[in-house]
């Protein structure tokens, strides 16, 4: 019996085209790197940000799933706010060296 998902695509054009896959918009999620393997930089920005500094920590590869499970770990250990978006995360207020001591305890060994 033949899986007929035309739900799935709703507002499709018809194509011609034999060779047409349809593209739902789902990505694949991306494997996360060993902990030793992720070069994570860390930043200060105070630029675009209100006058507010923010440390960055950049360079995640992995799912979101890790890279929020990371955020969330920093931020309970700095004891302040932040958030996760974009591969980014970011921490309110100025703990560069604080973070950097956090992620090598943690075993991401190639961080600066």
């Amino acid at each position: 019996m033949k899986n007929n998902d035309w739900k799935d695509r709703l507002n499709i054009v018809y194509s011609t085209n034999p060779d047409f896959k349809y593209d739902n918009g789902e990505e694949e999620e991306v494997e996360t790197l060993d902990k030793k393997q992720q070069k994570l930089r860390v930043s200060i920005e105070k630029k675009g940000r209100g006058g507010k500094t923010v440390t960055v920590i950049t360079g995640f590869i992995g799912n979101e799933n890790n890279l929020k499970d990371l955020g969330k770990l920093l931020k309970i250990k700095c004891g302040v706010g932040g958030s996760v978006k974009d591969g980014e995360i970011l921490i309110q207020g100025e703990f560069r060296q604080r973070i950097i001591d956090l992620l090598k305890a943690e075993g991401y060994t190639q961080t600066k």
